[in-house]
C-alpha cells in the first residue's frame, strides 16, 4: 500500500508540475530479473526470426512544442557549415504514415550529434520505444553515423528488449520531407532485425 501511495503522489507531483503522462507502454515477455533469466534459459530452443518494420520519424526542431531541442552548441566564435558540435535530445513520433496526423506506434528517444566537420553527418543514439500493437513494450537500439545529405542512409541496430531482446540489424533512412529553415524534417525508415522466436 505504501508503494501505491507514493505512486500516486509522484503522479500527482507530475501532473502538478505540467508533465503530461501519456500511454507507458506494457512490459512483454514478462518483466524482472527472474523473467530475463528464464528467456536466457529458454533461448537454445528459440528459433532466429527476421522482422520487418516501417514507420515514418517526426522530428520537430520549431514551433510552440518541439520534439527535439538543443542541449549544447559550438561557441558562438567558432563557425562550422556542417554545424559540427550540436546537440539535441529528441522523443519524436514514430508513425504508420508520414503525415503530421498519422497513428502513432511508437517514439524514437535519444540524442544526434553532428559529428563531422567536414560534412553533415550526425551520431544517432535512440531507442525505438513501440507503444502500439503486437511490440508494444519493446525497444530496438540504433548507434551509428547519419549522412543526413544522402538519400538513403544505414544505421546499425544493436540491441533491444521485450520481443526484441538480442536483436541485431539495419535501419534504413530516405528523408521524406525537410524544412531548411525549421530544420524540422520527416523521415522514412525500413528495418530489418534478426530477433528470437520461441
Amino acid at each position: 500500500m505504501e508503494k501505491l501511495c507514493t505512486i500516486l503522489i509522484l503522479l500527482l507531483s507530475f501532473s502538478i508540475s505540467g508533465l503530461v503522462v501519456t500511454t507507458i507502454a506494457q512490459p512483454v515477455n514478462g518483466e524482472g530479473p527472474e523473467a530475463v533469466e528464464q528467456w536466457f534459459k529458454d533461448l537454445p530452443n528459440a528459433k532466429e526470426k527476421t522482422t520487418k518494420l516501417h514507420f515514418y520519424f517526426h522530428d520537430i526542431v520549431a514551433g510552440d512544442n518541439p520534439s527535439a531541442v538543443t542541449v549544447a552548441k559550438p561557441n558562438s566564435t567558432v563557425v562550422y557549415l556542417t554545424n559540427f558540435g550540436l546537440v539535441r535530445v529528441m522523443d519524436n513520433q514514430l508513425t504508420v504514415g508520414p503525415e503530421p496526423d498519422s497513428k502513432i506506434i511508437g517514439r524514437a528517444q535519444g540524442i544526434y550529434a553532428s559529428a563531422s566537420m567536414e560534412e553533415f553527418g550526425l551520431l544517432m543514439t535512440l531507442n525505438y520505444v513501440f507503444t502500439d500493437g503486437k511490440y508494444n513494450g519493446s525497444t530496438l537500439t540504433i548507434v551509428g553515423h547519419n549522412p543526413i545529405l544522402n538519400e538513403y542512409r544505414e544505421m546499425p541496430i544493436v540491441g533491444g528488449s521485450g520481443v526484441f531482446r538480442l536483436a541485431r540489424g539495419v535501419a534504413t533512412a530516405q528523408t521524406v520531407w525537410f524544412n531548411l529553415t525549421s530544420q524540422d524534417a520527416i523521415v522514412e525508415y525500413d528495418v530489418i532485425v534478426l530477433h528470437y522466436d520461441f
